[in-house]
């Protein structure tokens, strides 16, 4: 399996201005790009990464939080292995609509789907409206596979996002799909 290169779509929700294309920016880069401006529609980038030996190609879809761009969502949905929804820990709206987006990934993905719950913004930690506690509380109520509050600025815990949920994406993979 070790020559074997897999591909994995993966897609990143979540309201607008909640830090997914930063924190995306800083996967790739590991830099903090202060001024990044806001996503039309959907942005897509390749990544390639080693995981326990293993080559796996991420297919990242950061998909545009505004509203008027949302009935997009799940047609860009379809075919991915994994999510993360991403939410702001300074703006309790942005974990408040979870169940909006929650819908539409149900409606679409009739599969095993990993979800990992992101709070992003962990840097301004004095301007915190989403108790950990809370979100934890939030991401165990609707069945998300992990939870992780992270910070683009600093980097903490980004690259561990995305870990995480590739070892999830491998562990529910068959050996026939690619």
């Amino acid at each position: 399996m070790a020559s074997e290169i897999f591909t994995f779509k993966i897609v990143i929700f979540g309201d607008p201005r909640t830090g997914k294309t930063t924190l995306t920016h800083r996967f790739l880069t590991n830099l903090f790009k202060e001024e990044i401006s806001m996503t039309l529609g959907l942005d897509f980038m390749l990544k390639a990464v080693d995981i326990d030996n293993i080559k796996i190609k991420l297919q990242i879809w950061d998909f545009a939080g505004e509203e008027r761009f949302r009935f997009l969502f799940p047609s860009y949905i379809r075919g991915a292995k994994g999510g993360i929804f991403m939410y702001d820990i300074t703006n309790y709206g942005s974990l408040a609509h979870v169940d909006d987006w929650l819908e539409i990934v149900n409606k679409e993905i009739d599969y095993d789907f990993p979800i990992i719950f992101v709070g992003g913004k962990t840097d301004l930690i004095h301007l915190k409206e989403v108790s950990t506690r809370k979100a934890m509380e939030v991401a165990n109520s609707k069945g998300a596979d992990g939870f992780i509050e992270c910070s683009s600025k600093t980097g903490e815990n980004v690259h561990k996002i995305f870990h995480l949920l590739t070892k999830l994406i491998l562990k529910n993979k068959n050996p026939e799909q690619n």
